[in-house]
């Protein structure tokens, strides 16, 4: 009788013990995990479509070169103003092996995946995912997932600042800037209006007082040049913001105008032109990137310490030399600060990333800009190439004319002022001031 009540009592007793250990087992699991993040290997082995494993490194990404020109396709497609129904449909006109066939006609998929009946059928879904997939410009992005806890194993999507964004861990197929270019468009969806067309600035266009989208407003009822946009907490003045109207086709004439000036400005004057970009922008910018760098490095070291003292403290108390309270309470503040670490590491190397890769912008206004001095023609391509924003102002009566206020905002470079014949001379006397001073200098 008595073993018998010896048994019953060290029964939960035992069983609290394996949830603890299932506990901490968890914990050190999801640690180990978030390490590897931190420190840039990669916590998931699926190679996505335009990539394939290296067969000597099961880490290392190569380009699949087919695939990768198919999803270089999907992205200049979208800049270009489809959605994922209209580069679907293309795909399927072209004939373009969709990625599970793809997969099968080159031997990487299991001999029991059998292939589509229709192996050209592209899924909205499909683009849509290759379309909103960051590992595109060369980056990894972990631990966008995890479980409820160790007992429940149900799959949650983490907020995105608690992502981990590691850069250059593969050659890129599409640069920074196009892919952040795509998502913006694709927040703003472009709808046909009862007439069949879109708007050419769809997503681009914001009231300049509340920062609302305008509206593309189009009938049947309304003649080409009678179509306009409006801000879209206007409401038929019961809403909270006045109508900023403006006409499309006279919209499009300032943008043609506005876009023409700065391409004849860059076409005459790019050293210029370069020149005030940098005095712009690189004040500060080096010192800026040494202190993330060292603070990078700092938060690195310190998460290896961290490591080590988690170790440690957990030595000591299976070793009994550490009370489980104590351990409770020192391991749970190691692991925030560990993740804290995490995150500003992950946050610091995403903005020097983005510092270094500005050049990429520019590249692309300056592409942009020698395009259209070719054509002379708005195009969507153009228009998602070149602007990055349109404010419209509440239109102005002073006059005694109707004036519309608009200013443009250009990739790379913001608004920016065309200078004057003097102000021009004044800067290729500075620049050319500054060559000689570097020779002096050498």
């Amino acid at each position: 009788m008595l073993s018998f009540l010896k048994f019953c009592f060290t029964l939960p007793k035992q069983r609290m013990f394996n949830e603890w250990y299932a506990s901490q087992t968890s914990k050190k699991v999801r640690a180990v995990w978030a390490m590897k993040a931190a420190n840039g290997q990669r916590t998931n082995f699926n190679v996505p479509y335009g990539y394939k494993r290296d067969p000597d490194d099961q880490e290392k990404w190569l380009i699949d070169e087919p695939a990768a020109e198919v999803v270089k396709s999907i992205f200049e497609l979208c800049i270009g103003g489809k959605g994922p129904e209209s580069i679907a449909r293309h795909l399927e006109r072209e004939k373009i092996l969709t990625p599970c066939a793809h997969y099968i006609t080159t031997g990487e998929k299991k001999a029991n995946h059998t292939m589509p009946k229709n192996p050209y059928r592209w899924k909205n879904s499909t683009v849509s995912a290759i379309l909103e997939n960051r590992v595109y410009t060369g980056c990894t992005v972990k631990l966008k997932t995890t479980t409820v806890s160790y007992k429940v194993h149900k799959m949650i999507y983490k907020p995105e600042d608690e992502w981990i964004i590691t850069p250059n861990t593969q050659e890129a197929i599409v640069d920074e800037n196009t892919w952040l270019r795509v998502q913006e468009l694709r927040k703003n969806k472009r709808r046909p209006t009862a007439t069949g067309r879109k708007s050419l600035f769809a997503g681009l266009i914001f009231c300049a007082d509340c920062g609302s989208k305008l509206h593309f407003c189009a009938s049947k009822s309304l003649r080409r040049d009678q179509e306009f946009y409006r801000c879209a907490k206007y409401k038929s003045g019961r809403g909270e913001c006045t109508i900023h109207y403006i006409r499309d086709v006279v919209l499009q004439q300032i943008v043609l105008e506005a876009v023409g000036e700065l391409a004849d400005f860059v076409r005459c004057y790019e050293p210029v032109f370069l020149y005030l970009v940098s005095k712009n922008s690189t004040a500060g910018r080096k010192q800026e990137i040494k202190d993330l760098k060292l603070n990078i490095d700092a938060a690195r070291r310190r998460i290896d310490e961290l490591d080590h003292l988690i170790s440690r403290i957990y030595e000591d108390n299976v070793l009994g030399r550490l009370s489980d309270e104590r351990y409770e309470r020192m391991s749970a503040g190691y692991e925030k600060e560990q993740h804290d670490l995490m995150l500003t590491v992950a946050e610091n190397e995403k903005r020097l990333h983005d510092m270094e890769t500005e050049r990429t912008d520019l590249h692309m206004l300056l592409k942009g800009l020698r395009e259209f001095t070719e054509v002379r023609k708005l195009t969507p391509e153009i228009v998602n190439t070149l602007i990055r924003r349109i404010e419209v102002h509440n239109s102005d009566r002073s006059s005694g004319h109707i004036r519309v206020k608009v200013d443009f905002y250009f990739t790379a470079v913001g608004m920016i002022d065309i200078p004057t014949e003097k102000e021009i001379s004044a800067m290729m006397a500075e620049i050319q001031g500054g060559a000689l001073q570097n020779q002096i200098t050498a």
